[in-house]
């Protein structure tokens, strides 16, 4: 039997009890990490938390809905037990009535093809660290081999001494003004978020200083479930010229193989991101996203209208 619980019910204990036996655990699914990333989360239980699925829903304009919080690419279903369409479905269906529209992303390990459910499937790049470096190395593409080049002869140099702070204001100075939707509080919801992983020795940054130490790229990484998650970067136009980022994932790939772990770059579906993790020799994997609507028809439309004039902008 599957249980809705309000955020307070929820025993965080053994849910991440589940979350850490889960064979498709990730990062994104600790109490910590929700609590940051969607506080007053809600969730559906199976059994003694056997089989878990957060809520991340929200309320405006009088409707409920369900959504993706930033900073967490996958969610869904988590189990301790091998999972199968029909057990997805069940989740889904237990979605309370409720909650009227829901747009979220599933994890690689909820496959969904029921009846009545059409998911869209997103990109994602990972790279198994298990081989040696050199081996790992000599599958980069020449494109990624170029640049590493000409970041080692521009005298780039690592540090893993610096703050989150420094990678997210090397954002917000340069990609981030382009980024409209995001405010102050995804902004301070991220700084709270990498210094929860930091504590919990889950996570830590690095940065790339040109040789007027000057820092050009930064990225953040956090740890969970034998992954290594690539969760944001920053680069000035230094950075971007000098190929600040490439120099800090090859050195990231260097120091953790071999190994038993993976390397989670985190997407894309956007082509050209898609590309530059491809140069690392990593694996191109999938993960649903399901749009469920329940919303009157009135509602519907407007919803249509607003999402046309999004991409007309």
């Amino acid at each position: 039997m599957i249980r809705h619980l309000k955020h307070r019910e929820i025993d965080k204990i053994r849910w991440d009890k589940c979350i850490k036996e889960s064979f498709n655990g990730q990062v994104y699914a600790w109490t910590w990490f929700l609590d940051i990333v969607h506080p007053g989360w809600e969730a559906l239980v199976e059994g003694d938390y056997d089989r878990v699925m957060p809520l991340t829903s929200n309320r405006k304009f009088g409707i409920s809905y369900m959504f993706q919080p930033f900073f967490a690419q996958q969610l869904g279903v988590f189990s301790r037990n091998i999972l199968n369409p029909l057990i997805i479905r069940s989740f889904l269906e237990a979605i309370p009535g409720h909650i009227r529209f829901v747009e979220i992303r599933l994890n690689s390990h909820n496959k969904v093809d029921e009846p009545g459910y059409m998911p869209v499937h997103h990109l994602n790049h990972e790279l198994d660290l298990i081989n040696t470096y050199d081996k790992l190395q000599k599958k980069y593409n020449s494109n990624t081999r170029r640049n590493l080049r000409k970041a080692q002869e521009a005298g780039l140099s690592l540090s893993k001494h610096i703050k989150p702070d420094d990678v997210i204001r090397l954002f917000r100075m340069n990609r981030g003004r382009t980024i409209s939707h995001w405010n102050e509080n995804e902004y301070n919801r991220l700084k709270k978020l990498v210094y929860q992983a930091i504590y919990r020795g889950q996570g830590f940054v690095v940065g790339a200083y040109t040789q007027q130490n000057e820092l050009c790229s930064g990225a953040i990484f956090v740890r969970s479930h034998g992954k290594l998650v690539f969760l944001f970067s920053g680069s000035s136009p230094a950075g971007k010229e000098l190929h600040g980022l490439t120099f800090i994932l090859d050195s990231v790939i260097r120091e953790h193989a071999p190994g038993h772990l993976v390397l989670d770059f985190e997407g894309s579906d956007n082509p050209g991101l898609a590309q530059f993790y491809k140069g690392f020799g990593s694996k191109q994997t999938t993960y649903p996203g399901i749009t469920i609507n329940r919303l009157p028809l009135l509602h519907r439309i407007g919803l249509s209208v607003l999402r046309r004039r999004k991409k007309q902008l």
